[in-house]
Protein backbone atom coordinates (compact mmCIF):
# COMPACT_ATOMS: atom_id res chain seq x y z
CA UNK A 1 0.00 0.00 0.00
CA UNK A 2 1.46 3.45 -0.70
CA UNK A 3 1.38 6.48 1.87
CA UNK A 4 -0.97 8.31 0.23
CA UNK A 5 -3.07 5.10 0.27
CA UNK A 6 -1.97 4.62 4.33
CA UNK A 7 -2.78 8.35 4.96
CA UNK A 8 -6.33 8.12 3.51
CA UNK A 9 -7.19 5.16 5.12
CA UNK A 10 -6.45 7.48 8.49
CA UNK A 11 -9.40 10.15 8.52
CA UNK A 12 -8.01 11.59 11.77
CA UNK A 13 -4.30 11.76 10.27
CA UNK A 14 -5.94 13.32 7.17
CA UNK A 15 -7.56 15.91 9.24
CA UNK A 16 -4.60 16.73 11.51
CA UNK A 17 -2.33 17.26 8.55
CA UNK A 18 -5.01 19.52 6.63
CA UNK A 19 -5.53 21.49 9.41
CA UNK A 20 -1.72 21.67 10.50
CA UNK A 21 -1.16 22.68 6.67
CA UNK A 22 -3.25 25.26 7.12
CA UNK A 23 -1.75 26.31 9.97
CA UNK A 24 1.67 26.12 9.02
CA UNK A 25 0.63 28.17 5.59
CA UNK A 26 -0.65 30.89 8.00
CA UNK A 27 1.88 31.23 9.72
CA UNK A 28 4.32 31.67 7.31
CA UNK A 29 1.77 33.70 5.13
CA UNK A 30 1.41 36.21 7.44
CA UNK A 31 5.34 36.78 7.77
CA UNK A 32 5.54 36.31 4.12
CA UNK A 33 3.01 39.01 3.14
CA UNK A 34 4.13 41.77 5.54
CA UNK A 35 8.25 40.46 5.03
CA UNK A 36 8.65 42.17 1.87
CA UNK A 37 7.38 45.21 3.02
CA UNK A 38 9.30 44.81 7.16
CA UNK A 39 12.45 44.64 5.56
CA UNK A 40 12.45 47.86 3.63
CA UNK A 41 10.31 50.09 5.72
CA UNK A 42 13.02 48.61 8.62
CA UNK A 43 15.87 48.69 7.42
CA UNK A 44 19.11 46.23 7.41
CA UNK A 45 20.10 47.99 10.83
CA UNK A 46 16.59 47.83 12.38
CA UNK A 47 16.09 44.12 11.22
CA UNK A 48 19.05 43.03 12.54
CA UNK A 49 18.24 44.49 15.85
CA UNK A 50 15.23 42.78 15.94
CA UNK A 51 16.47 39.08 15.04
CA UNK A 52 19.54 39.53 17.18
CA UNK A 53 16.92 40.23 20.30
CA UNK A 54 15.08 37.44 19.19
CA UNK A 55 17.94 35.11 19.38
CA UNK A 56 19.23 36.03 22.64
CA UNK A 57 15.63 35.64 23.91
CA UNK A 58 15.20 32.21 22.38
CA UNK A 59 17.63 30.57 24.63
CA UNK A 60 14.82 31.13 27.65
CA UNK A 61 12.27 30.10 24.94
CA UNK A 62 14.54 26.84 24.59
CA UNK A 63 14.42 26.85 28.59
CA UNK A 64 10.90 27.59 29.21
CA UNK A 65 9.77 25.16 26.75
CA UNK A 66 11.79 22.48 28.08
CA UNK A 67 11.37 19.99 25.06
CA UNK A 68 7.43 19.62 26.04
CA UNK A 69 6.89 19.76 22.31
CA UNK A 70 8.08 16.44 22.06
CA UNK A 71 7.67 14.54 25.41
CA UNK A 72 4.12 15.87 26.95
CA UNK A 73 2.77 15.67 22.75
CA UNK A 74 3.88 11.57 23.13
CA UNK A 75 2.26 11.81 26.74
CA UNK A 76 -0.94 13.42 25.81
CA UNK A 77 -1.31 11.41 22.51
CA UNK A 78 -0.77 7.85 24.26
CA UNK A 79 -3.14 8.52 27.19
CA UNK A 80 -5.23 10.77 25.45
CA UNK A 81 -8.85 8.82 25.87
CA UNK A 82 -8.20 9.23 29.96
CA UNK A 83 -9.35 13.29 30.66
CA UNK A 84 -7.96 12.74 34.21
CA UNK A 85 -4.88 11.58 33.18
CA UNK A 86 -4.65 14.13 30.51
CA UNK A 87 -6.04 17.08 32.91
CA UNK A 88 -2.89 16.12 35.43
CA UNK A 89 -0.49 16.05 32.35
CA UNK A 90 -1.66 19.63 31.69
CA UNK A 91 -1.79 20.71 34.45
CA UNK A 92 1.54 18.99 35.44
CA UNK A 93 3.11 20.64 32.32
CA UNK A 94 1.59 24.03 32.37
CA UNK A 95 3.03 24.74 36.03
CA UNK A 96 6.44 23.53 35.47
CA UNK A 97 6.22 26.12 32.27
CA UNK A 98 5.74 28.99 34.31
CA UNK A 99 8.23 27.59 37.15
CA UNK A 100 10.92 28.30 34.33
CA UNK A 101 9.55 31.51 32.73
CA UNK A 102 10.29 33.03 36.05
CA UNK A 103 13.23 31.40 36.53
CA UNK A 104 14.38 32.39 33.10
CA UNK A 105 13.74 35.97 34.27
CA UNK A 106 15.76 35.86 37.03
CA UNK A 107 18.74 35.48 35.16
CA UNK A 108 17.18 37.62 31.69
CA UNK A 109 16.80 40.97 33.53
CA UNK A 110 20.33 41.57 34.96
CA UNK A 111 22.02 40.38 32.00
CA UNK A 112 19.85 42.83 30.39
CA UNK A 113 21.02 45.95 32.47
CA UNK A 114 24.77 44.42 33.23
CA UNK A 115 25.21 43.99 29.30
CA UNK A 116 26.09 47.32 27.27
CA UNK A 117 24.85 45.58 24.00
CA UNK A 118 22.03 44.69 25.11
CA UNK A 119 20.83 47.54 27.53
CA UNK A 120 21.23 50.70 24.76
CA UNK A 121 17.93 48.79 23.58
CA UNK A 122 16.63 47.01 26.98
CA UNK A 123 12.82 47.89 25.87
CA UNK A 124 13.38 46.18 22.70
CA UNK A 125 14.80 42.78 24.45
CA UNK A 126 12.14 43.00 26.88
CA UNK A 127 9.16 43.34 24.47
CA UNK A 128 10.87 40.27 23.35
CA UNK A 129 11.09 37.96 26.27
CA UNK A 130 7.41 38.84 26.43
CA UNK A 131 7.24 36.07 23.40
CA UNK A 132 8.36 33.40 25.72
CA UNK A 133 4.98 34.16 28.31
CA UNK A 134 3.30 33.47 25.41
CA UNK A 135 4.62 30.07 24.02
CA UNK A 136 3.65 29.34 27.70
CA UNK A 137 0.47 30.13 27.21
CA UNK A 138 -0.12 28.36 23.89
CA UNK A 139 0.05 24.70 24.48
CA UNK A 140 0.74 23.76 20.82
CA UNK A 141 1.68 20.38 22.52
CA UNK A 142 -1.51 19.40 23.98
CA UNK A 143 -3.55 19.93 20.45
CA UNK A 144 -1.15 18.10 18.67
CA UNK A 145 -0.89 15.20 20.98
CA UNK A 146 -4.66 14.90 21.37
CA UNK A 147 -4.69 15.10 17.19
CA UNK A 148 -7.44 17.91 17.42
CA UNK A 149 -5.54 20.99 15.43
CA UNK A 150 -8.34 22.22 13.96
CA UNK A 151 -8.66 24.46 17.03
CA UNK A 152 -5.34 26.22 17.04
CA UNK A 153 -5.35 26.60 13.47
CA UNK A 154 -8.91 28.86 13.77
CA UNK A 155 -7.58 30.61 16.48
CA UNK A 156 -4.35 31.44 14.86
CA UNK A 157 -5.36 32.69 11.71
CA UNK A 158 -7.81 34.90 12.98
CA UNK A 159 -5.10 36.44 15.82
CA UNK A 160 -2.79 36.36 12.58
CA UNK A 161 -5.20 38.63 10.60
CA UNK A 162 -5.62 41.15 12.85
CA UNK A 163 -1.50 41.19 13.44
CA UNK A 164 -1.27 41.51 9.79
CA UNK A 165 -3.95 44.77 9.66
CA UNK A 166 -2.12 46.40 12.99
CA UNK A 167 1.15 46.10 10.87
CA UNK A 168 0.24 47.81 8.23
CA UNK A 169 -1.67 50.33 9.66
CA UNK A 170 1.14 51.20 12.68
CA UNK A 171 4.86 50.06 11.30
CA UNK A 172 5.58 53.46 8.94
CA UNK A 173 9.37 53.34 10.00
CA UNK A 174 12.39 52.06 11.55
CA UNK A 175 11.69 54.24 14.86
CA UNK A 176 8.48 51.99 14.93
CA UNK A 177 10.70 48.57 15.87
CA UNK A 178 9.49 48.44 19.56
CA UNK A 179 6.33 48.48 18.24
CA UNK A 180 5.96 45.84 15.96
CA UNK A 181 7.65 43.71 18.82
CA UNK A 182 5.24 44.37 21.43
CA UNK A 183 2.96 43.01 18.21
CA UNK A 184 4.37 40.31 17.75
CA UNK A 185 4.43 39.04 21.26
CA UNK A 186 1.15 40.81 22.20
CA UNK A 187 -0.48 38.03 19.13
CA UNK A 188 1.34 34.92 20.82
CA UNK A 189 -0.16 35.48 24.37
CA UNK A 190 -3.67 36.44 22.82
CA UNK A 191 -3.67 33.20 21.12
CA UNK A 192 -2.30 30.87 24.10
CA UNK A 193 -5.39 32.89 26.04
CA UNK A 194 -7.95 32.05 24.15
CA UNK A 195 -6.44 28.12 23.72
CA UNK A 196 -6.90 27.70 27.58
CA UNK A 197 -10.46 28.67 26.99
CA UNK A 198 -10.88 26.24 24.40
CA UNK A 199 -9.23 23.31 26.47
CA UNK A 200 -11.72 24.27 29.05
CA UNK A 201 -15.01 24.46 27.40
CA UNK A 202 -14.35 21.97 24.47
CA UNK A 203 -11.92 19.27 26.01
CA UNK A 204 -13.26 19.71 29.44
CA UNK A 205 -9.82 19.25 30.82
CA UNK A 206 -9.81 20.79 34.68
CA UNK A 207 -6.90 21.97 36.90
CA UNK A 208 -5.50 19.73 38.47
CA UNK A 209 -2.80 21.20 41.44
CA UNK A 210 0.08 19.69 40.74
CA UNK A 211 2.20 17.26 43.33
CA UNK A 212 6.33 18.28 43.65
CA UNK A 213 6.67 14.56 42.44
CA UNK A 214 4.83 15.21 39.18
CA UNK A 215 6.92 18.23 38.21
CA UNK A 216 9.60 16.41 39.21
CA UNK A 217 9.00 14.04 36.85
CA UNK A 218 7.90 15.91 34.17
CA UNK A 219 11.24 17.43 34.51
CA UNK A 220 12.71 13.66 34.26
CA UNK A 221 10.54 12.60 31.26
CA UNK A 222 11.74 16.04 29.27
CA UNK A 223 15.52 16.48 30.25
CA UNK A 224 16.79 14.53 26.90
CA UNK A 225 14.34 16.45 25.03
CA UNK A 226 15.16 19.48 26.70
CA UNK A 227 19.02 19.12 26.63
CA UNK A 228 18.85 17.99 22.51
CA UNK A 229 16.63 20.80 22.21
CA UNK A 230 19.06 23.23 23.67
CA UNK A 231 21.58 21.54 21.90
CA UNK A 232 20.11 22.14 18.54
CA UNK A 233 19.69 26.11 19.61
CA UNK A 234 23.83 25.95 19.85
CA UNK A 235 24.05 25.44 15.96
CA UNK A 236 20.52 27.28 14.96
CA UNK A 237 20.30 30.10 16.97
CA UNK A 238 23.80 30.83 17.92
CA UNK A 239 25.02 31.16 14.45
CA UNK A 240 23.05 34.57 14.67
CA UNK A 241 23.37 35.19 17.73
CA UNK A 242 27.31 34.83 17.36
CA UNK A 243 27.38 36.89 13.83
CA UNK A 244 25.84 39.85 16.14
CA UNK A 245 28.86 39.55 18.75
CA UNK A 246 31.47 39.99 15.67
CA UNK A 247 29.47 42.12 13.65
CA UNK A 248 26.83 44.71 13.47
CA UNK A 249 22.95 44.40 13.33
CA UNK A 250 23.21 45.57 9.54
CA UNK A 251 24.76 42.23 8.79
CA UNK A 252 22.86 40.71 11.16
CA UNK A 253 19.90 42.03 9.06
CA UNK A 254 21.43 40.97 5.61
CA UNK A 255 22.27 37.08 7.37
CA UNK A 256 18.60 37.11 9.20
CA UNK A 257 16.80 37.77 5.75
CA UNK A 258 18.37 35.55 3.78
CA UNK A 259 17.23 33.06 6.72
CA UNK A 260 13.52 34.10 6.93
CA UNK A 261 13.39 33.21 3.32
CA UNK A 262 15.34 29.37 4.04
CA UNK A 263 12.17 29.16 7.10
CA UNK A 264 9.79 29.98 4.73
CA UNK A 265 10.64 27.15 2.57
CA UNK A 266 11.43 24.86 5.48
CA UNK A 267 8.25 25.31 6.56
CA UNK A 268 6.40 23.99 4.05
CA UNK A 269 7.74 20.68 5.01
CA UNK A 270 7.39 21.18 8.96
CA UNK A 271 4.11 20.68 8.96
CA UNK A 272 4.32 17.45 7.66
CA UNK A 273 6.98 16.27 10.48
CA UNK A 274 4.64 18.01 13.30
CA UNK A 275 1.48 15.73 12.18
CA UNK A 276 3.53 12.48 11.55
CA UNK A 277 5.11 12.56 15.05
CA UNK A 278 2.30 11.82 17.64
CA UNK A 279 0.65 9.43 14.54
CA UNK A 280 3.99 7.30 14.72
CA UNK A 281 4.38 7.48 18.30
CA UNK A 282 0.79 6.06 19.05
CA UNK A 283 1.91 3.40 15.92
CA UNK A 284 5.25 2.22 16.80
CA UNK A 285 3.88 1.34 20.29
CA UNK A 286 0.63 -0.79 18.09
CA UNK A 287 2.97 -2.27 15.57
CA UNK A 288 6.58 -1.34 14.88
CA UNK A 289 6.29 -3.46 11.21
CA UNK A 290 3.73 -0.86 10.00
CA UNK A 291 5.53 2.29 11.85
CA UNK A 292 8.63 0.79 9.96
CA UNK A 293 7.13 0.67 6.30
CA UNK A 294 5.21 4.32 6.89
CA UNK A 295 8.31 5.90 7.96
CA UNK A 296 9.66 4.00 4.38
CA UNK A 297 7.37 5.42 2.29
CA UNK A 298 7.26 9.32 4.32
CA UNK A 299 11.15 9.49 3.35
CA UNK A 300 11.07 8.77 -0.26
CA UNK A 301 8.13 11.01 -0.92
CA UNK A 302 9.64 13.67 1.27
CA UNK A 303 12.84 13.79 -0.22
CA UNK A 304 11.07 13.75 -3.76
CA UNK A 305 9.21 16.73 -3.11
CA UNK A 306 11.83 18.37 -0.76
CA UNK A 307 14.55 18.03 -3.91
CA UNK A 308 12.22 19.47 -6.43
CA UNK A 309 11.19 22.26 -4.34
CA UNK A 310 15.01 22.78 -3.34
CA UNK A 311 16.43 22.74 -6.79
CA UNK A 312 13.71 25.11 -8.12
CA UNK A 313 14.36 27.77 -5.64
CA UNK A 314 17.63 27.46 -6.32
CA UNK A 315 17.73 28.34 -10.08
CA UNK A 316 15.28 31.09 -9.46
CA UNK A 317 17.26 32.36 -6.17
CA UNK A 318 18.59 35.82 -7.15
CA UNK A 319 15.11 36.98 -8.57
CA UNK A 320 13.50 35.80 -5.00
CA UNK A 321 15.70 37.68 -3.30
CA UNK A 322 15.48 40.88 -5.52
CA UNK A 323 11.75 40.51 -5.18
CA UNK A 324 11.04 39.22 -1.74
CA UNK A 325 13.91 41.71 -0.12
CA UNK A 326 14.46 44.36 -2.48
CA UNK A 327 17.60 45.72 -3.87
CA UNK A 328 19.19 46.55 -0.61
CA UNK A 329 19.35 43.09 0.11
CA UNK A 330 21.31 41.45 -2.73
CA UNK A 331 23.92 40.85 -0.10
CA UNK A 332 22.06 38.43 1.28
CA UNK A 333 22.16 36.43 -1.75
CA UNK A 334 25.02 34.28 -1.45
CA UNK A 335 23.75 33.59 2.36
CA UNK A 336 20.28 32.12 0.58
CA UNK A 337 22.09 30.13 -1.48
CA UNK A 338 24.03 27.93 0.92
CA UNK A 339 21.36 27.61 3.35
CA UNK A 340 18.70 26.96 0.76
CA UNK A 341 20.07 23.02 1.00
CA UNK A 342 18.82 23.44 4.91
CA UNK A 343 15.44 22.27 4.64
CA UNK A 344 16.35 18.72 2.78
CA UNK A 345 19.05 18.12 5.37
CA UNK A 346 16.97 18.89 8.17
CA UNK A 347 14.21 16.71 6.81
CA UNK A 348 16.50 13.76 6.84
CA UNK A 349 17.70 14.19 10.64
CA UNK A 350 14.25 14.64 11.11
CA UNK A 351 12.84 11.52 10.05
CA UNK A 352 15.56 9.28 11.32
CA UNK A 353 16.55 11.37 14.69
CA UNK A 354 13.10 12.61 15.62
CA UNK A 355 10.33 10.06 14.20
CA UNK A 356 11.95 6.73 14.88
CA UNK A 357 15.03 7.23 16.91
CA UNK A 358 12.94 9.40 19.72
CA UNK A 359 9.86 7.14 19.10
CA UNK A 360 11.79 4.09 19.97
CA UNK A 361 13.38 5.68 22.99
CA UNK A 362 16.89 6.00 21.67
CA UNK A 363 16.54 9.24 23.84
CA UNK A 364 20.17 9.32 25.07
CA UNK A 365 21.77 8.51 22.05
CA UNK A 366 19.84 11.00 19.89
CA UNK A 367 21.12 13.64 22.48
CA UNK A 368 24.53 13.03 22.18
CA UNK A 369 24.44 13.32 18.09
CA UNK A 370 22.72 16.54 18.87
CA UNK A 371 25.19 17.77 21.58
CA UNK A 372 28.36 16.98 19.50
CA UNK A 373 27.41 18.96 16.70
CA UNK A 374 26.19 21.49 18.62
CA UNK A 375 29.76 21.92 19.95
CA UNK A 376 30.88 21.38 16.65
CA UNK A 377 29.38 24.21 15.41
CA UNK A 378 29.87 26.34 18.07
CA UNK A 379 34.01 25.72 16.67
CA UNK A 380 32.97 26.32 13.77
CA UNK A 381 31.42 29.41 14.26
CA UNK A 382 34.20 31.17 16.08
CA UNK A 383 37.00 30.27 13.41
CA UNK A 384 34.41 31.45 10.63
CA UNK A 385 32.17 34.50 11.76
CA UNK A 386 34.90 36.45 12.56
CA UNK A 387 36.52 36.26 8.98
CA UNK A 388 33.59 35.26 6.85
CA UNK A 389 31.03 37.05 8.49
CA UNK A 390 27.50 36.19 7.23
CA UNK A 391 29.18 33.78 4.54
CA UNK A 392 31.05 32.04 7.45
CA UNK A 393 27.99 31.71 9.66
CA UNK A 394 26.31 30.06 6.69
CA UNK A 395 28.77 27.25 6.01
CA UNK A 396 29.01 26.67 10.19
CA UNK A 397 25.46 25.46 10.12
CA UNK A 398 25.20 24.01 6.85
CA UNK A 399 27.94 21.64 7.91
CA UNK A 400 26.79 21.07 11.07
CA UNK A 401 23.35 19.96 9.83
CA UNK A 402 25.22 17.94 7.32
CA UNK A 403 26.64 15.93 10.45
CA UNK A 404 23.45 15.67 12.36
CA UNK A 405 22.04 14.01 9.58
CA UNK A 406 24.54 11.60 8.72
CA UNK A 407 24.82 11.11 12.72
CA UNK A 408 21.05 10.00 12.49
CA UNK A 409 20.94 7.99 9.34
CA UNK A 410 24.20 5.92 10.92
CA UNK A 411 22.77 5.13 14.17
CA UNK A 412 19.41 3.59 12.56
CA UNK A 413 21.18 1.60 10.14
CA UNK A 414 23.71 0.33 13.27
CA UNK A 415 20.83 -0.68 15.28
CA UNK A 416 18.66 -1.77 12.35
CA UNK A 417 15.80 0.26 13.42
CA UNK A 418 14.31 0.44 9.96
CA UNK A 419 14.13 -3.16 9.77
CA UNK A 420 10.44 -5.03 9.84
CA UNK A 421 10.40 -6.60 12.81
CA UNK A 422 8.07 -6.32 16.18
Amino acid sequence: MSLIASIKNNPLLVKNFSSLTLLQFSNYLFPLITFPYLVRVLGPEKFGLINFAAAFVAYFSVFTDYGFNLSATREISIHRKDIGKVSSLFSNVMTTKLILFFTGAIVFLPLLFLIPKFSADYLIYMGTYLFVFGSVLFPSWFFQGMEEMKYITIINIAVKTVWLISVFLFIKSSADALLLVLLNSASLILIGAISLIVIKTKFHIFFRRPLVSEITRQLSEGWYYFVSTASITLYTNSNIFILGLFTNNEVVGYFAAADKLRMAIQGLFGNAAQTVFPHLSLMFEESKIKAVRFVKKYLRLSLLVAGIVTLTVFIFSKEIVVVVLGQNYLSSLPVFRVILFLPIIILVSNIYGIQVMLNLGYKKEFFKVIFYAGIGNLILSFVLVPKYYAIGTAFAVTITEIIVSLGMWAFTQKKKLLKEND
